[in-house]
């Protein structure tokens, strides 16, 4: 099994959205690339810690590959809105790939570079972040689109 890192703007319909993906196993929201330890969603929303809403994928790479997801993460969300998607603003909206390995880092500046010219026009803001902590979000948060019908944030729904 393998593991990605991922920030698309609100984690509900992120998560929500990646559930649905064949060959990924499992899903937690959390909070990443900030400078504060074991952030709450409040002080996150604040924007005083620096992190990203986000969500960690765990997934089978005989089922589906990491290019896979990125491709599904560039799918679903604007990366040339700065510290935003859709209605929600602030930093810990942004888009980025927070990479585990040299291996991620690279295929994940690859599709950048590609989309970049073939489709954005060089205007992509998706940062390219070393993943550190990841800090798992408060237990309402997790699986909050299933649980309650609402939270599609600004992922529009599209079977896959």
């Amino acid at each position: 099994m393998k593991t990605a890192i991922l920030a698309a703007g609100c984690f509900w319909g992120v998560q929500y959205y990646f559930d649905e993906v064949p060959g990924v196993l499992e899903t937690e929201v959390g909070y990443i690339g900030g400078h504060v330890d074991n952030p709450s969603y409040e002080a996150v929303s604040a924007h005083g810690t620096g992190h990203a809403e986000a969500v960690k994928i765990t997934y089978d790479p005989a089922e589906v590959s990491y290019e896979t997801l990125l491709g599904q993460f560039f799918r679903m969300h604007d990366p040339t809105q700065l510290n935003r998607q859709g209605p929600d603003v602030g930093d810990q909206y942004r888009s980025a790939i927070f990479y585990r390995d040299e291996d991620q880092k690279k295929m994940a500046q690859g599709l950048i570079d590609q989309l970049n010219k073939e489709k954005f026009n060089g205007k992509i803001v998706t940062t390219l972040e070393p993943a550190g902590t990841f800090w798992a979000a408060e237990d309402y948060h997790q699986k909050f689109t299933e649980r309650t019908g609402r939270g599609m944030c600004h992922v529009p729904y599209a079977p896959l």
